[in-house]
């Protein structure tokens, strides 16, 4: 059973997939059924029991998106609030980034899957209770900062490892640098999303200059690999890179068949063509000779204190995402964890670093919540305690 009892949805379209998907779970659903724009404003003043609007991308004389930012201008009994999912049959590029740029809560396409559907429904419906009506966007930036103890601990301790690790870096950075031939930067940077913010993540450099390049010389070394196709689509668009600054991209920039693309899109295109979703390569040949050196002992994460410094991150919270990855999370109950800090370790590597154990994605995700939900000053040094043995990985991957 859902979160919240019965659900009632409001179809508007006319594709009766969607209406045999609805009255498939009458224990979970229950829904009315509409062919237009009209018809369903009608609904809407008339029902205050719909808890989400699944609503065609094409309609008679309107389109979806152009229906839900006049609901979104024009309230109408409360339906701001009411989450509005868009439906077509296929995915289309230019829509999509369309329908994320108006707002839209999701997109679906098929085929359909109901319980994914009530999934997000349960969420949005419990984001729009616990933030739309507290008015978040009257808040300002600084009611989001780190509690003041934690604040205090992270700038005394960040600072401190960061004086007395200084010489010592200096060295690394010098070796990555005349290891490279005294070219390139002995650092790289990407965008990061932590609590509420976007940020530059900082790490030490622990590949050679052309590792991107080179990626496709080690696919086969992929253990996440199975039967891999080549994949060049040249027409894809990334929807978080274009809203960036020209220049900026959301994620790490690869090579693959010659195109250099976000990390993103190279992710997105693999899954597309059947290829593995993600790069897991045991003693990576473009892993340089210091590069193995600082992973394994974790060095290559120091450069992470002058985002502890910044205020970005903190020393104890969860790992901030690609910009790409937090995006997915924000669509299901997993988004629970950017309710706590960014962090430079956290529960979940805790829990499997330095084991050799076996996590899946789901369980990671869920540790993210419940840190989130039950993080604390004490508990935070807890796991820096416990984070120590676990600094010396067992596996160069």
């Amino acid at each position: 059973m859902s979160e919240i009892g019965i659900i009632h949805f409001l179809y508007i379209g006319e594709n009766q997939v969607v209406v045999d998907m609805l009255a498939s779970k009458p224990d979970l659903v229950s829904f009315h059924h509409v062919e237009n724009a009209l018809e369903a404003v009608q609904y809407i003043k008339s029902n205050s029991k719909v808890r989400a609007i699944l609503c065609e991308a094409w309609l008679l004389g309107v389109t979806g998106i152009s229906f839900f930012e006049f609901l979104k201008t024009t309230p109408i009994a409360g339906s701001r609030q009411i989450p509005f999912f868009l439906l077509n049959k296929d995915f289309d590029q230019k829509l999509y980034k369309e329908a994320v740029l108006a707002g839209v809560d999701d997109y679906f396409t098929q085929p359909y899957n109901l319980d994914n559907i009530i999934l997000r429904t349960n969420f949005s419906n419990k984001y729009y209770q616990l933030f739309v009506n507290q008015d978040l966007e009257g808040r300002k930036p600084e009611e989001f900062n780190i509690d003041s103890k934690k604040r205090i601990f992270d700038i005394v301790v960040a600072g401190g490892i960061l004086l007395f690790a200084s010489p010592f870096l200096a060295i690394i950075c010098f070796a990555i640098w005349a290891e490279s031939g005294f070219k390139g930067k002995v650092y790289y940077t990407s965008k990061r999303f932590g609590r509420y913010r976007i940020f530059d993540f900082y790490k030490l450099r622990s590949m050679y200059l052309d590792a991107d390049k080179r990626l496709k010389e080690v696919r086969h070394l992929n253990q996440y690999a199975s039967a891999e196709v080549e994949m060049n689509d040249d027409n894809m668009v990334c929807p978080f890179c274009s809203k960036l600054i020209e220049g900026q991209y959301c994620s790490n920039l690869l090579y693959d068949g010659g195109q250099q693309v976000c990390e993103y899109i190279f992710l997105t295109t693999r899954k597309k063509k059947g290829q593995a979703a993600f790069l897991k390569i045991k003693n990576d040949p473009r892993v340089t000779v210091v590069g193995k050196f600082i992973r394994n002992t974790s060095i290559d994460e120091l450069p992470q204190l002058i985002n502890v410094l910044k205020g970005d991150m903190s020393i104890v919270g969860n790992r901030p995402l690609p910009l790409y990855e937090a995006y997915l999370l924000t669509s299901d109950q997993y988004s629970a964890r950017f309710g706590a800090p960014a962090g430079i370790t956290g529960l979940w590597q805790v829990e499997l670093r330095g084991k050799g154990g076996v996590m899946s994605e789901e369980e990671r995700k869920s540790l993210d919540n419940i840190y989130a939900e039950n993080h604390s000053f004490w508990g935070d040094i807890k796991l820096i305690l416990r984070t120590i043995p676990a600094l010396f990985q067992k596996e160069n991957v």
